[in-house]
């Protein structure tokens, strides 16, 4: 046993003490596993919901605005955390892994439960910590106004919110659900806000009389209440600072894209060893490490944006942090909320619309550069440290004594080299590039939103499948 597994070994104390859901002994139906993943998904809304108790104010700028879409985070709610210690874990561990600082073999059973154990550890113990922050950073009102006890029973809720997230997680991995919950929480919070501004039956003053948010019912209350209706047309397609229909239309299409996208692959021939005549595939998709890169791309440009947001509020005056970033409050936020307008942060965050791409096409530019480059260094570095590069896919079908017919055992690193690297970086390409063509667009919800999304939902369509074909032969149809 080498040094890594002594690290992991002082996780053993704290299995005993850590929230655990037993994987499933039996073989669960697919309409049991539809039902979990359902009530998983209600208890999630539920917490997103829920106010917290004991919370002066949730106003004024919020720092993790631009976080909030990839964390299924709900601001002044239980849910305030979302998936972000869960997600932090997971990152923090599958780079240790991948980069052998802690050593796991997970053909080893042990190994891979010391490995999880180790994750959920480093989640709980985030969990603390942020809500600890939060409260603690005047998040809900100053400290000192807030009290000893309802600060402790803030961060109490935040704690068991945090706990709760990571039992349903591990609910729906552990054989009871379908996929993740971290992918089906992500998935639901970009629908509903979709939705909510599709249909969203507030009514919001704009200086032009009150209008009603979402655009679908703006259009039918435009044409129905104005004299003219190509008048009432236009402003429903093309009214500014609320979703308009061309928001929603855009939506639709980069929705399409990105399902026809997913349907590109090589696939590459396998043959068993051990079973003659057993033939497979080993499928490598355009989309090779799938959504990573734009939550790893999007995790890195929101927290630029909350280091510099937060450096701004009190060094405005200073010659660096100006170059990092400018701020000023948004005219048409009543909540105070903050918007770039100058720095890298400006430059790296997407056009609000296409005469701000004609305004500044430098600032378009710049950020459809910085988008391709970053997705698709992501993508590449990802592979490595997640085990999915050519060498450990290669390893992986000879442990499995797959072989790749008319190449030579030694060769199959060298054949899986050809695809997977350039599937990894144009992957990446594609999707920043997909992600940029949904913020130029203003397509609803952001280009990471959207992607995100569709790639979640196909991702499950895959698995319903799969699920149903194994159920059908289970019982010999």
């Amino acid at each position: 046993m080498g040094g890594g597994f002594r690290v992991l070994h002082l996780v053993r104390p704290f299995l005993s003490v850590l929230p655990e859901v037993q994987t499933a002994e039996r073989r669960v139906p697919f309409r049991e596993k539809v039902m979990y993943t359902v009530v998983s998904l209600f208890i999630f809304l539920v917490c997103s919901q829920l106010p917290l108790y004991g919370i002066h104010s949730a106003t004024g700028s919020d720092p993790f605005y631009w976080m909030r879409v990839i964390l299924a985070s709900n601001r002044g709610t239980v849910m305030e955390l979302g998936i972000t210690p869960i997600v932090t874990s997971g990152l923090v561990m599958q780079l240790l892994a991948g980069s052998k600082l802690i050593e796991v073999d997970n053909s080893v059973r042990e190994d891979r439960a010391l490995l999880n154990g180790a994750q959920k550890l480093l989640g709980v113990l985030i969990t603390i910590g942020e809500a600890v922050a939060y409260v603690l950073s005047g998040m809900y009102g100053d400290v000192r106004d807030l009290g000893a006890g309802n600060a402790i029973l803030i961060i109490i809720q935040l704690f068991f919110a945090g706990i709760i997230v990571i039992c349903l997680d591990e609910l729906l991995q552990k054989g009871y659900g379908l996929g993740s919950g971290i992918s089906l929480f992500i998935a639901t919070n970009i629908c509903e806000n979709i939705i909510w501004k599709a249909f969203s039956p507030t009514t919001i003053n704009s200086g032009r009389g009150a209008e009603f948010e979402g655009a679908v019912i703006a259009l039918f209350h435009l044409l129905f209440t104005r004299a003219d209706k190509t008048r009432a047309l236009k402003e429903a397609f093309y009214r500014q600072n609320l979703p308009n229909v061309t928001n929603l239309l855009a939506t639709v299409v980069v929705f399409l894209i990105v399902i026809y996208f997913q349907g590109f692959r090589v696939v590459l021939p396998v043959r068993s060893k051990s079973a003659r005549g057993q033939q497979g595939s080993y499928p490598i998709k355009l989309f090779y490490t799938s959504n990573m890169p734009i939550i790893l791309q999007s995790a890195l440009v929101s927290n630029l944006y909350f280091i510099s947001q937060l450096l701004f509020k009190r060094y405005s005056n200073n010659f660096v942090v100006n170059l990092l970033g400018k701020w000023k409050e948004s005219e048409y936020s009543s909540s105070g909320q903050l918007i770039p307008v100058g720095g890298l942060v400006y430059y790296i965050s997407p056009p609000t619309s296409l005469g701000d791409i004609v305004a500044n096409p430098f600032h378009a530019i710049f950020y459809l550069t910085f988008m391709l480059t970053a997705c698709a260094l992501f993508s590449k570095t990802w592979i490595e440290v997640s085990g999915s590069s050519a060498r450990d896919v290669a390893k992986q079908l000879k442990e499995q004594q797959m072989f790749m017919p008319g190449h030579r055992e030694s060769n199959l690193q060298r054949e899986l080299n050809r695809y997977i690297p350039t599937a990894a970086a144009f992957g990446g390409i594609c999707i920043g590039a997909l992600t940029v063509v949904a913020d130029f667009m203003g397509a609803i919800g952001s280009g990471t939103g959207i992607l995100l999304a569709v790639t979640i939902i196909y991702q499950y369509f895959e698995t319903f499948d799969k699920e149903r074909a194994s159920e059908l032969g289970f019982f010999g149809f």
